[in-house]
């Protein structure tokens, strides 16, 4: 059977889907699966015996609990492996396709592959990350940092899960992982040879334009800083307005020109928010004297991270004379973007175009575990539609007919992935 005909099985994808969603499902529509839950525990399990007895693979769990399952030997010898998958964790009360779409494609494009015979030049292997999302211990992508060298051991070392206390490096004994052997779980440049990642969009781009997939060009880039607003505590009767320094009128004014960012059609590509905020002393009879508030700032673009930055100075500077308050701000994060690898790319592309799909290709805005497999070797991502770009929700929601037409897009890509790469 040629390789274009290739279909996968949609009824079993679908059901798996179903059956993953049932682990950690709570009583609110949502899914707690948190890094080093019980159902964190159950979903590895259940993953085991699928790929272990399903599919044959050779399973195992790394000393960071990042799960692989590892395919035959592929036609040419001496080539890497193509790595699939992505992370079975969800956020507290998530949805049931964040993370664990790209692990059952992935699966049900290796098993595709093996029930109608067809052998590619490079070793398959699947991958379920470990901890992507942010979770108890206070770390994000968790396993894929810890693979390409971002996070090492004496990082590791001191984190403690905020509820229980349970030290990370515990949590990773208890469930198979080697606390002990941390740093051993680094990969090499080179150690594969391409890496794909199916996710849901978690957007409204492709839903909105009747599309079902497309390729990502990049993952973007994550701007953070601390913002403190220091004005003066005093009486809420007595202080009259002319002697006021009130500090969370003054950050309020500072969230708009945050907002004004994003409305601003010279910033397009610009995603600007600001998330937490502490007033104090957070009291009704008194004039707020300190607000410290969190910005989240992301593009693709370091041009435009630049101008946004630099707009947004000059708002504050204003802002701080005309109320006559002090505002500092302190870096906390400036994560740059990441181009996903052009053959890569262009493989998942070119089959989202052969599928009758626009020819586009997507920014992500929102972080992925393929940006730290792309500082090991070529990445791509593929892109499914989010039904009203709901994610991280109960709510988030693909439909059937967009994952299965989404899976066989997937399967192509990988056949185009194992084609073009080591020519």
């Amino acid at each position: 059977m040629a390789k274009t005909e290739l279909r996968v099985n949609g009824e079993r994808l679908l059901a798996r889907l179903q059956a993953l969603a049932a682990i950690g499902a709570n009583a609110h529509g949502g899914i707690d699966r948190q890094l080093a839950s019980d159902a964190d525990v159950a979903t590895r399990a259940w993953l085991q015996r699928c790929w272990g007895q399903e599919l044959g693979l050779r399973v195992r769990t790394d000393a960071v609990l990042n799960l692989w399952g590892e395919g035959a030997a592929g036609t040419e010898p001496g080539l890497q492996p193509l790595i699939i998958g992505s992370h079975h964790d969800t956020v507290p009360n998530g949805g049931r396709f964040d993370g664990a779409l790209g692990v059952l494609m992935a699966t049900e494009a290796l098993q595709t592959l093996q029930e109608q015979g067809v052998k590619l030049r490079h070793p398959v292997w699947l991958l379920s990350f470990a901890g992507e999302e942010p979770n108890g211990f206070s770390i994000s992508t968790f396993g894929s940092k810890v693979l390409c060298g971002r996070l090492t051991s004496k990082d590791i070392a001191r984190l403690k899960h905020r509820d229980t206390g349970e030290a990370l490096t515990t949590a990773i004994d208890r469930m198979g992982g080697d606390a002990a052997a941390i740093d051993s779980a680094r990969l090499q440049p080179g150690c594969f040879a391409g890496f794909m990642e199916c996710h849901i969009e978690q957007g409204r781009r492709l839903i909105d334009a009747g599309e079902t997939a497309a390729a990502v060009s990049c993952i973007t880039g994550i701007y953070r800083e601390v913002i403190t607003v220091q004005g003066e505590a005093n009486h809420a009767g007595t202080t009259l307005y002319k002697d006021r320094r009130d500090a969370l009128a003054a950050a309020a004014e500072v969230v708009l020109a945050v907002e004004s960012l994003i409305r601003d059609s010279a910033l397009a590509g610009v995603a600007a928010t600001i998330g937490h905020i502490e007033v104090s002393p957070n009291a009704s009879n008194i004039v707020p004297g300190a607000v410290t508030m969190s910005l989240d700032l992301r593009t693709a673009d370091p041009a435009l991270r630049q101008q946004a930055l630099g707009q947004l100075g000059k708002a504050i500077n204003e802002i701080a004379a005309r109320r006559q308050v002090q505002i500092t701000r302190t870096l906390n994060l400036d994560q740059s973007e990441m181009p996903m690898h052009p053959v890569v790319r262009d493989a998942i592309h070119d089959a989202c175009v052969a599928a009758g799909q626009r020819d586009q290709v997507l920014v992500s805005m929102a972080g992925h575990d393929a940006a730290n497999m792309a500082r090991l070797g070529p990445a791509g991502m593929l892109f499914i539609a989010s039904v009203d770009g709901y994610s991280h929700c109960p709510q988030e929601y693909s439909r059937d007919a967009d994952v299965v037409k989404g899976a066989n897009i997937y399967l192509q890509a990988l056949c185009l992935m194992d084609r073009r790469l080591d020519t």
